[in-house]
């Protein structure tokens, strides 16, 4: 009878250990889960941070395109009125003359 004790004490102690090393290896899952979510997270953040800074960009470029055009178009228009007071010039002399 008293053996038999000794048998349950052991079984005891290894039912104790493997719960112990499912709760361990449990832990570990979990960590890793976080980890993997954490770079995830990490991952979106780079991602959206690019998107952002790309679309700056573009609006950049636009912005300066307008500017460009806007300048073009200016020159343009005082070519255009200087050679329309020379024309007049001109004219009045021819009218005149």
């Amino acid at each position: 009878m008293g053996g038999r004790g000794l048998g349950e004490k052991k079984k005891e102690k290894k039912k104790k250990k493997e719960k112990k090393k499912k709760k361990k290896k449990k832990k570990k899952k979990k960590k890793k889960k976080k980890k993997k979510k954490k770079k995830k997270e990490k991952k979106k953040e780079k991602e959206k941070k690019k998107k952002k800074e790309n679309k700056k960009k573009k609006e950049k470029e636009i912005e300066k395109e307008q500017k460009r055009e806007e300048n073009k178009n200016k020159r343009e228009r005082a070519d255009r009125e200087e050679g329309v007071r020379e024309g007049e010039v001109e004219g009045r002399r021819k009218a005149g003359g």
